[in-house]
């Protein structure tokens, strides 16, 4: 062979040997730096209608699910906001030692840790958080800005009777539906906000993570009046578990104090059945406004032609218990307060697709660095979601980790497993099969016959839990 074809051919070995490379290398492995449109929804149940319920009404959620990958089993690794967004954004999980609780400190429970934040600005990033990111203020301190609302009180209330209620030292009512327009409460405000970064990031051309919190649906369920006569009050329903059910440990139940403060709940005891629907009317009108200020965030970043190269990740926080079981608020072991709703929407990933694949919120931190195209940290402790994205139809992860408190729950394939440890023994069980009890009605732990399933579940549990850094 003579040198002109042995050139030729090496040309086209390197070639092949290119495309090959090109074709099994993650689609995501680009020297692009992607933007990040980042939103958390503070206490956002998946009762939506990409999730199979048609209670509320939330058509620009909906359509951003249509444009990604939507996460059908995505849970909160600890059912309260500030513990959940310190686990998030550190990549590390809670433990009996690290962010337990709503005011859970990134700075004090794991100062040494590198923040997804402080990695973003590292690699280049413009940073920006808008309202509630972190639970404290200023718990990060490498965003480029960190931004509140204007206003000083974090109920938000503007009814004369719920002010005047507040500034007398008393408590307000968990909700208000004034006649007003969108801005008048703080997440039109931040959505105002976010949609003037977004116009200000596209003039600099650098990459950006946009972190944008909304507030409600968390108490008091303050929104306009339009978005409660979304919903008639007369077809209002209250979910058919709505008692604590006898087969349930009591570690289970808690007093869901977060909701006693308000005005005309009752300090023990249920609510009544008329509260409770105005309870969940209020929920409902509240998801269905922060809907509209989605959408008017989304409809900016199209405006300015900015979606092609931007990842939208849209995620709550935890769940939320709206009577199921005879509790409210978040705080248990239950899915209904473990489970989360979660879509990405990428350029390089396919189109209105939904995955089984188990997601945590600890994972969000890897797929982000997945997603904009920087490494990985070493420390981190949740996998990158990536897989699935580019595979929804497949399962690569089949398990989830959530405690709260001293309540431990694994979630392996259908089974939902919670055991409670008191000086290293077990003093309570539960467990359920979504396959055949989605609802979580029957407790299996009372039956011999799953002792070998809670065995396995429990020895899964406690490797997990020994082996906690």
């Amino acid at each position: 062979m003579n040198s002109r074809k042995l050139i030729v051919l090496s040309i086209v070995l390197v070639f092949l040997s290119f495309k090959t490379t090109r074709e099994n290398e993650d689609k995501f492995s680009t020297s692009i730096k992607k933007n990040i449109l980042f939103i958390m929804i503070d206490d956002l149940r998946p009762e939506l209608n990409i999730y199979g319920e048609n209670k509320i009404i939330s058509p620009n959620i909906d359509a951003l699910a249509k444009s990604g990958v939507v996460f059908n089993r995505a849970y909160s690794n600890v059912p309260v906001c500030g513990a959940s967004r310190a686990s998030l954004l550190t990549g590390i999980r809670p433990t009996s030692k690290r962010f337990l609780r709503y005011n859970a400190s990134i700075k004090k429970e794991a100062p040494n840790a590198l923040n997804l934040i402080k990695h973003l600005k590292n690699e280049g990033y413009t940073t920006i958080s808008n309202n509630k990111i972190t639970h404290l203020k200023y718990d990060i301190e490498e965003w480029d800005e960190e931004w509140y609302p204007s206003s000083k009180k974090w109920r938000n209330y503007i009814t004369e009777e719920n002010i005047l209620l507040e500034n007398n030292g008393k408590h307000g009512y968990a909700y208000e539906s004034p006649d007003v327009d969108d801005d008048a409460y703080n997440d039109g405000e931040t959505a105002n906000k976010s949609i003037q970064d977004l116009k200000n990031l596209k003039a600099t051309g650098e990459p950006f993570f946009l972190a944008v919190g909304f507030v409600k649906p968390h108490l008091p369920f303050n929104a306009p009046k339009k978005y409660w006569d979304l919903y008639d009050s007369k077809k209002i329903e209250l979910p058919k578990n709505n008692q604590f059910q006898a087969n349930v440990p009591n570690r289970a139940r808690h007093l869901w104090g977060e909701l006693r403060y308000y005005k005309d709940i009752p300090k023990k005891g249920q609510v009544s059945n008329e509260m409770a629907k105005k309870l969940i009317h209020g929920y409902y009108a509240s998801v269905s406004y922060v809907d509209a200020q989605v959408g008017k965030l989304i409809k900016g970043l199209d405006d300015l032609g900015m979606r092609e190269n931007t990842t939208i990740i849209l995620v709550g926080d935890h769940g939320w218990s709206l009577m199921e079981h005879g509790l409210w608020v978040k705080h248990s072991n239950f899915e209904v307060a473990l489970q989360v709703p979660l879509i990405i929407s990428d350029s390089d990933i396919q189109k209105n697709k939904k995955t089984n694949s188990i997601a945590e919120l600890v994972d969000l931190y890897p797929s982000i660095c997945d997603l904009a195209n920087i490494s990985k940290p070493a420390h981190l402790e949740g996998n990158s979601l990536t897989n699935a994205l580019q595979n929804p139809s497949k399962i690569f992860k089949n398990k989830a980790y959530a405690r709260y408190q001293k309540g431990e729950t694994l979630i392996a394939d259908n089974f939902f497993y919670t055991e409670w440890q008191i000086n290293d023994k077990t003093v309570a069980k539960m467990l359920y099969d979504h396959k055949t009890d989605p609802d979580e009605n029957r407790n299996l732990a009372i039956q011999d016959r799953y002792k070998t399933v809670i065995d396995s579940l429990s020895n899964i549990l406690n490797k997990k839990i020994k082996n906690e850094k």
